[in-house]
């Protein structure tokens, strides 16, 4: 499988990740064996098949695979991810984010998600409000497809790069509590999807000045 784009370095506005450097926290297979010492699941079916952790919900509510190992901090998750077909839509994440009894959802925390919205949109919004939030139809999804995706955020400075190439980028004014909000889900909303070679990270980033050069 080949990407475009280079995985390494991902460049937001006045910041650069680098990858290789951003500290590993959870780099391991997922298998029949350890799934269900490494999650606790909600709201849906998970099972680990061809060694792709597998999810199923088809009801309107966001079924997750909550790690229960904690991830404070400015997160990193990576992961090559898909739907099963005939599920088209709705391949979904958390970071910085915690379970709500109450709500029975994502409480405080980000989501983020390909071919969501409805209208099969890339985006992040912020549980559990949706006050903020920024999507983009522009990215065109191909169900069944294998995608390679780098998420996260840095004090609030949110993005999502797919194949090495940023799809979207979003600043939260007042930045969710990382080091409170502390843990990472995968999940499934009204969809089949499924997830493999998953790798959480603490980020390591420089600042960079921007500026132009004249052009004429």
């Amino acid at each position: 499988m080949k990407f475009s784009g280079h995985l390494n370095e991902l460049q937001l506005i006045n910041k650069e990740i680098n990858v290789s450097e951003s500290t590993v926290l959870f780099n391991q297979p997922i298998t029949t064996e350890n799934f269900t010492t490494l999650f606790e699941f909600r709201n849906s079916e998970w099972w680990v098949e061809d060694g792709w952790l597998t999810g199923k919900n088809p009801d309107e509510s966001g079924g997750m695979a909550i790690f229960k190992q904690d991830f404070p901090g400015n997160i990193l998750l990576e992961f090559e991810g898909r739907t099963v077909l005939p599920s088209t839509r709705d391949l979904n994440f958390m970071w910085n984010t915690e379970w709500s009894d109450l709500l029975q959802s994502c409480g405080n925390g980000y989501i983020g998600s390909l071919n969501g919205w409805w209208t099969k949109r890339v985006g992040i919004e912020r549980s559990p409000d949706f006050k903020l939030r920024a999507t983009t139809p522009c990215f065109k999804f191909e169900p069944g497809r294998i995608y390679k995706v780098q998420a996260g955020s840095i004090d609030g400075q949110c993005f999502i790069f797919i194949d090495g190439k940023l799809c979207i980028e979003l600043d939260d004014p007042e930045p969710v509590d990382n080091q409170k909000y502390t843990k990472i889900a995968l999940s499934t909303y009204s969809s089949m999807v499924q997830f493999k070679n998953v790798v959480i990270r603490q980020i390591k980033w420089k600042s960079l000045e921007m500026s132009y050069k004249p052009e004429f």
